[in-house]
């Protein structure tokens, strides 16, 4: 299988035509393709432009709706709770971020839920953007209908893929950014497997005889090379990480990202998808006037990276570096795709009547 290489501007500025075809404002497209790119510089390619064919059936279907403004439920000098409305992630996200951030900004902390949001993509994005504010920010998503994730000693699906996040802002530094699903992988790294990316670990996936595997075919039976995926069909699950430790936290997520935002918990009868977010954010200066957070987090980071580490030549790395690391890479020498995931994307672009001599242009 082989890859095609774009350069990161030129990525975007094809999803974002892709998406103003679609439908979307030229705002929302430029908005929908530089979120989902920087998932791609991040080296998060399961929730980069792998997206697109899923978003814009989405759009076409009428299950997510191009330029939606939130609705503000309950407002109070700490509090919001927000309704996404089916919107794009990557337009009603910001917005609700940007809500609790100007919250904090006046408090020095706040908490915010959303509701009803498509796809929200990386939500390390999201930590990224309270922490470009001076912000500390903590996240619990669940992803409502979408049911792919097996308990701990269990084979049945019963959550989804339930992201946690926090994020750290540093001075002069990128922040730390700890973001991961709370399964062994994240249904988009399954989604990249079947569409001729990495594989997925050995033991990523369970059937519905117990026996571990890698399969993609487990999520989501048959499928074309660039045809859909529909996790429906598959008799399998991922699993959750970290055996009862991970499944306890995916179950803890689907209740605070779920059921308190209104959402509500994933359901398999529930057959519009939608994510929901519970967000804190905290403005360090207010809890530390004397300063000593960031200088025993510079501390602490030297006495993390400093241990001896396992392997000969091997490093410690600290949540947030590898992605720094990949996005520096992937800037300077492009974006790598699978040729599947190029072809599906392709596909798409033909199917809202993109010129073709701008899909050609597309990897010039």
């Amino acid at each position: 299988m082989g890859t095609v290489t774009i350069k990161a501007k030129a990525l975007e500025a094809f999803v974002a035509d892709i998406f103003a075809f679609a439908g979307c404002s030229k705002e929302e497209g430029e908005r929908i393709g530089r979120y989902l790119v920087s998932a791609n510089l991040s080296g998060h390619d399961s929730h980069g432009v792998v997206r697109v064919p899923r978003y814009v059936s989405q759009k076409k279907n009428g299950t997510v709706v191009a330029d939606v403004t939130v609705d503000l439920l309950v407002d109070t000098p700490v509090i919001a709770v927000v309704d996404g409305k089916y919107g794009f992630g990557q337009t009603v996200t910001p917005q609700a971020v940007r809500i609790g951030i100007g919250k904090c900004a006046k408090n020095g902390l706040s908490a915010v839920t959303l509701r009803n949001a498509g796809h929200i993509g990386r939500v390390g994005d999201w930590a990224e953007m309270a922490a470009a504010e001076g912000l500390v920010s903590v996240h619990f998503v669940n992803a409502s209908g979408s049911v792919l994730v097996a308990p701990y000693g269990g084979v049945e699906r019963r959550f989804s893929t339930a992201p946690y996040c926090v994020g750290i802002p540093r001075a002069e530094q990128d922040p730390l950014v700890l973001d991961f699903a709370t399964s062994v992988v994240a249904e988009g790294k399954v989604l990249v497997a079947s569409q001729g990316g990495k594989k997925v670990p050995d033991d990523a996936l369970i059937g519905s005889d117990g026996r571990l595997g890698s399969d993609p075919h487990l999520l989501y039976g048959d499928y074309t090379p660039t045809g859909p995926r529909d996790h429906s069909k598959g008799t399998g699950a991922i699993r959750a990480f970290g055996d009862h430790k991970g499944s306890g936290l995916a179950f803890m997520c689907e209740l605070l990202g779920g059921s308190l935002s209104g959402t509500g918990a994933t359901d398999p009868k529930r057959g519009r998808f939608a994510n929901g977010m519970l967000s804190f954010y905290v403005d360090p200066k207010v809890f530390d006037p004397a300063g000593f957070f960031p200088q025993d987090i510079a501390k602490y980071v030297a006495f993390v990276k400093g241990a001896k580490p396992a392997v000969a030549g091997g490093e410690i790395l600290i949540p947030g570096e590898p992605e720094a690391r990949m996005r520096a890479k992937r800037l300077a020498e492009g974006v790598p795709l699978p040729d599947d995931t190029w072809a599906a994307i392709v596909e798409t672009a033909r199917s809202v009547a993109l010129d073709e001599r701008r899909i050609q242009q597309a990897t010039l």
